[in-house]
């Protein structure tokens, strides 16, 4: 793959992962949230945090999930992969979380956990075959 190449899957991918996360957020799991962290919620959000955290998640599935498998030709190496990222990063954060923080919720750990799981399998599914479409 040219770096052009690389470049528009890694755009196309944000693209996947933002909507999908969006509607995990915004809509099917916000009151999931507000009931177990309402409380610690800021009156607005600070998207510039937000999307330096996606544009930095998204290179890390490229570099550690995309283009291996990419490079593998492997499918299922892109899914695989994928699922154990997100276990790996949304463990990083929920794990810390609950080390540190007066009663953090478990909850929001196992939940966290399995949709880290589920969303980096799906955006991985997707980038892999984003980037095999655009090369």
């Amino acid at each position: 793959m040219s770096w052009i190449q690389l470049v528009k899957a890694y755009f196309l991918t944000l693209l996947v992962f933002l909507a999908v996360d969006f509607l995990w957020l915004g809509l099917i799991a916000k009151r999931f949230y507000h009931r177990y962290l309402g409380h610690l919620f800021s009156e607005e959000v600070n998207w510039a945090a937000a999307f330096l955290f996606y544009l930095i998640f998204i290179v890390g599935m490229m570099v550690f999930v995309i283009y291996p498998a990419i490079k593998a030709n492997a499918t299922l190496q892109a899914l695989w992969m994928g699922m154990l990222y997100g276990l790996v990063t949304y463990a990083t954060f929920d794990l810390t979380n609950l080390a540190l923080i007066r009663d953090w919720p478990l909850t929001i750990v196992l939940v966290d956990l399995v949709w880290g799981i589920v969303l980096s399998g799906i955006v991985s599914m997707a980038g892999y075959g984003i980037a095999r479409w655009v090369s």
